[in-house]
């Protein structure tokens, strides 16, 4: 898969919402960074973390990739690494290659039913069954 296809996932406005989301989180996090210091002893910081992973698996599912980022969230001083971002970037891209796949298969079974049709197969009449 090649970097322009890892924005296949944009084209769906739930992605796009989780991205913005994901970015809002985690410019937020470091922007205030005097509330969200303390980590998971900071209730704000929690407060922030569970509504975000609440929103993510609203808008893209559960996936995996959520749990080691609400953990790494709870450790002081990685909130500013934009980890809720990273998160949303695998998803989607995951995302994406699954969507690629997808809409080449359906276009290959769209193209070949509709441009070619394929022959019917016509068949013998069984011997075995006359009329009499």
């Amino acid at each position: 898969m090649s970097f322009l296809d890892s924005f296949k996932s944009l084209r769906h406005p739930k992605v796009r919402l989780a991205w913005m989301v994901a970015l809002a989180a985690d410019a937020l996090q470091i922007a205030a960074l005097p509330l969200f210091a303390e980590g998971a002893l900071s209730p704000a910081d929690s407060i922030l973390d569970v509504v975000v992973g609440i929103i993510l698996v609203r808008l893209l599912g559960w996936h995996w990739a959520f749990l080691p980022t609400l953990a790494a969230e709870l450790i002081p001083g990685l909130d500013l690494f934009p980890t809720w971002t990273a998160a949303v970037w695998f998803v989607s891209r995951q995302m994406g290659a699954e969507t690629l796949a997808a809409s080449q298969k359906t276009q290959y079974a769209d193209s070949s039913n509709w441009s070619n049709p394929p022959e019917p197969e016509i068949l013998p009449p069984d011997p075995t069954l006359r009329r009499e």
